[in-house]
């Protein structure tokens, strides 16, 4: 996949939703959010992540301390504030080189891990923008399958630390099967609990629950910005599998 590419085209369509709009809308799938506030989050941290590639970061930057972290007042601007933050982050990874190892919150890891990073950021708020303002939201099949994939790579990095419960008890399992054409394994997702932390294969498997239905729709149900009663999802087996699982895992 052309990561670049996609996260381009990904931040143009999430700017054109701001067009036209009253910015202090709510955003409901992100309680306590504004438009406005949508806006500044997704183009600061891409300028973020630019700049902690730019400046071959080891260390966490504050990202009140970005460069050019907060958007011109004027509408206009702003969208082309968006679009710059994007292009700045392809920039910096073309600059320092794409593996070259920079700071991220699982560790170290090659400056272009960022970009993939950003594209599945900015593809679930362009989802809670259009759900905010009744705009219109698509996202190519094999861009959303690679999104949970991402997902839960961090989500097997993340789950139980601090203390947390783990988002699976021991025994159960949780299987996703995105059924858009051309996907092959890449669309299945067989998620269990081992060695203390979260597992996952791309393999068929039963489950003790499975959802089965579109890659966006699975994607933006496990990320909780759609109810499963919303979706033409399917699932199978014990649904209290899949309420905890949602319980225990981040947004």
């Amino acid at each position: 996949m052309d990561y670049a590419a996609a996260f381009l085209e990904e931040n143009r369509a999430f700017a054109e939703l701001f067009r036209n709009v009253d910015e202090s809308e709510p955003v409901p799938t992100c309680p306590g959010w504004s438009l406005a506030q949508l806006m500044r989050h997704v183009g600061r941290g891409d300028r973020w992540a630019a700049q902690i590639v730019r400046d071959r970061l080891t260390d966490f930057l504050d990202p009140r301390a970005v460069e050019g972290g907060k958007p011109p007042p004027d509408p206009a601007g702003a969208i082309s504030w968006l679009h710059g933050g994007a292009q700045r982050l392809i920039d910096a990874v073309e600059l320092s080189g794409v593996e070259t190892p920079v700071w991220t919150f699982l560790g170290p890891r090659p400056a272009n891990w960022w970009i993939r990073r950003r594209l599945h950021e900015t593809a679930v708020h362009h989802a809670d923008a259009a759900i905010a303002t009744g705009g219109e939201f698509t996202l190519e099949a094999s861009i959303a399958a690679d999104a949970i994939t991402e997902w839960l790579e961090r989500v097997a990095i993340q789950a139980g630390s601090e203390g947390a419960p783990l988002p699976l008890e021991d025994g159960n399992t949780l299987h996703l099967h995105a059924t858009d054409p051309g996907l092959g394994e890449a669309g299945e997702w067989t998620i269990g609990v081992g060695g203390g932390g979260i597992t996952w294969s791309h393999e068929h498997g039963k489950g003790s629950a499975a959802l089965r239905g579109g890659a966006t729709e699975l994607l933006l149900a496990m990320v909780r910005r759609v109810r499963l009663a919303d979706t033409g999802i399917e699932l199978f087996g014990d649904d209290t599998v899949w309420q905890n699982w949602l319980a225990g895992t981040p947004l």
